[in-house]
């Protein structure tokens, strides 16, 4: 009669115990869930603003330089010189925002849009005033046939806030929506100049000149509210 090897038993009886055995759980595989951001709050007016208003914001340096170029090409050396921090491309100051109320502001544009335009102008002041409403500020020309208004956007730059807005002509109470007619929108960027004094600048303007660059310093009285 034959022995079984001792090794051989050993061998068989953990095969049968192995085989009684439940089978371990593969453990779940745990995958990373990658969620969009939402947009930054310095993005938003990206959202808002159209392609072809976000290129002209961001070609403002562009729309400086070829403007004070054709001002004082044109002769108006002195004249640009005599509106110190307002016309100085690098003088925009922290804290842009403005205060709301009423300002008196006026209109200063450079560079020629044709041939036939010129290239610096000087308008008379007139009244425009600075709101809330909804939460944002707003920028509204009160007089004049033609009355920009619109919101101001936060931008990643600290020295400026983002204008996207629209122009009401001749008796129009009311001035259109941005986006609502793109031959009247209007885009830029507010910046604070000096203490109390404030530009907003349009780079590329549809109509009369390269650069339009309006200036806004505070009314000394401001109308009581009730």
């Amino acid at each position: 009669m034959r022995l079984i090897a001792p090794c051989f038993l050993l061998l068989a009886a953990a095969t049968l115990l192995g085989g009684c055995q439940s089978a371990q759980p593969t453990p779940p595989v745990r995958r990373a869930m990658v969620t969009a951001e939402p947009p930054a709050k310095t993005d938003a007016w990206l959202s808002v603003a159209s392609d072809e208003d976000a290129e002209r914001v961001r070609r403002l340096d562009g729309a400086w330089q070829a403007a004070l170029a054709e001002a004082r090409l044109a002769g108006f050396r002195r004249e640009v010189a005599a509106e110190r921090e307002l016309l100085r491309p690098s003088a925009a100051l922290p804290m842009p925002a403005p205060t709301p109320g009423s300002y008196q502001c006026r209109l200063v544009r450079l560079g020629r849009y044709t041939k036939k335009t010129r290239a610096y102008e000087r308008f008379k002041p007139f009244f425009c005033y600075v709101e809330v409403a909804d939460g944002q500020l707003t920028v509204v020309k009160q007089t004049g046939s033609q009355r920009p208004a619109g919101r101001l956007w936060e931008d990643e730059a600290e020295t400026r806030m983002i204008f996207l807005g629209s122009v009401a002509l001749g008796n129009e109470e009311q001035p259109l929506a941005y986006g609502e007619n793109h031959g009247r929108d209007m885009a830029g960027v507010l910046e604070r100049v000096a203490p109390f004094r404030w530009r907003l600048v349009i780079p590329w303007p549809r109509g009369q000149s390269k650069l339009d660059v309006f200036e806004l310093t505070p009314v000394p009285e401001q109308p009581k509210t009730a």
